[in-house]
C-alpha cells in the first residue's frame, strides 16, 4: 500500500554472480561452525554442553567484577556471567565442570557467601544439565532444521514446481549458516535460545520468499514472448517496496527487543536482526537466480 520505492528498473539477477561469491564464503564459514558445534568445539551453552546455570538475586546492587573474584577464588573453573540490569540479579552459567553436577551450585553459592558477605542474596532458579542430555539436545536441535528445510523443500514444490522449492530451500538454509557464520565468528554462545531464533529467521525467509516467487509467477504466465530474466527482474522490481517495508517492519522490532528486552533474548533479538537482513538479501541473490539457473528459459510454460 505504500510505496517508498516506485518503478525501478534495477537488475538484481544481472548481478548474482557476484552475490553467489559472497553468499557461498559464508556458507562455507557456516558449514565450518556446524562441523565445530558437532564437535562440540565451539562456545557450546550448557544446554549442549552440560553444566549448571544459576540466577542470584542480591538485596544491594552487586558488580560483576566481584562476583567473578569471587568465584575464581572459591575454585569455580570455565564458567560466564550475566548481569540482569536493575534487578541486582546475576546469573552465573559454568560448563564442562569435572566435579559432580549437583554439587557446582552449592560450590559457586558457597563462593559467593564467603567472599562478600555483606550482601546478602537468594537462589532464583538452578539449572543442570549432564554432557549426555546436551549431546541429545544438539543432536535434537540439528534435526529439528533439517526437518524444517525438509518441510519447505515439500511446500514450495506442491505450491510452486521444483525449481522454486530448491531455490527456496537453499535460502533457506543460506539464511541459518549465515547466522551461524557471525555468532561463531562473533564467539557468541550456541544453545537452544539461537534455535529457536533460527527457525523463526527460516519462517520469515520463506514469507519473503514465497511473495518474490508468487509474484515471478505471475508473470512469467503472463509475459510469455519477454526472456525469463527481464520478467524475474521486472517482478523484483514490483514487489520491492513491499518487501523493503516488511523488512523494516520486523527489523525495528527485533532492534527494539535488543535493546529494551531483556538480557535473556539479547542473543534471540541479534539472531533476528541478522537473520532479517540476510533473508531479505537471499529472496533477491539466492533464492531467485537459483531458479533461473536451474528452470532454463521455460519454468512455468506448458505443452
Amino acid at each position: 500500500m505504500i510505496e517508498i520505492i516506485k518503478n525501478t528498473k534495477i537488475d538484481f539477477l544481472g548481478k548474482r554472480n557476484i552475490a553467489f561469491i559472497i553468499s557461498g564464503i559464508i556458507s562455507l564459514i557456516g558449514i565450518f561452525a556446524i562441523v565445530q558445534i558437532a564437535t562440540g568445539k565451539a562456545n557450546l551453552g550448557i544446554d549442549f554442553a552440560g553444566g549448571t546455570s544459576v540466577q542470584l538475586k542480591f538485596e544491594k546492587p552487586v558488580k560483576v567484577h566481584d562476583i567473578r573474584k569471587a568465584l575464581e577464588e572459591g575454585g569455580v573453573r570455565d564458567f560466564d556471567l550475566q548481569e540482569l540490569t536493575g534487578e541486582n540479579k546475576i546469573l552465573i552459567r559454568a560448563k564442562n565442570i569435572e566435579i559432580q553436577l549437583g554439587k557446582i551450585s552449592e560450590q559457586i553459592t558457597a563462593a559467593i557467601s564467603q567472599k562478600i558477605p555483606d550482601n546478602r542474596f537468594v537462589v532464583d532458579s538452578t539449572t543442570e544439565i549432564g554432557p549426555k542430555v546436551g549431546g541429545k539436545l544438539r543432536a535434537d536441535a540439528g534435526m529439528a532444521i533439517v526437518v524444517a528445510t525438509i518441510g519447505i523443500l515439500i511446500y514450495i514444490a506442491v505450491r510452486f514446481k521444483i525449481n522454486f522449492a530448491v531455490g527456496a530451500t537453499v535460502a533457506t538454509f543460506h539464511d541459518v549458516l549465515a547466522v551461524l557464520c557471525v555468532f561463531f565468528l562473533l564467539g557468541r554462545e550456541i544453545n537452544l535460545i539461537l534455535v529457536t531464533a533460527l527457525l523463526t529467521i527460516a519462517g520469515y525467509s520463506l514469507t519473503d520468499t514465497v511473495v518474490v516467487f508468487d509474484r515471478i509467477r505471475e508473470n512469467l504466465r503472463s509475459r510469455l514472448k519477454d526472456s525469463v530474466e527481464s520478467v524475474m527482474n521486472l517482478s523484483i522490481n514490483e514487489v520491492l517496496s513491499r518487501t523493503i517495508v516488511t523488512s523494516l517492519t520486523v527489523l525495528l522490532t527485533s532492534v527494539a527487543l535488543f535493546f529494551f528486552g531483556g538480557e535473556v533474548i539479547h542473543d534471540f533479538a541479534l539472531a533476528m536482526i541478522l537473520g532479517v537482513i540476510v533473508g531479505t538479501y537471499s529472496s533477491v541473490f539466492v533464492a531467485s537466480p537459483i531458479v533461473l539457473l536451474w528452470g532454463g528459459k521455460k519454468p512455468l510454460r506448458k505443452k
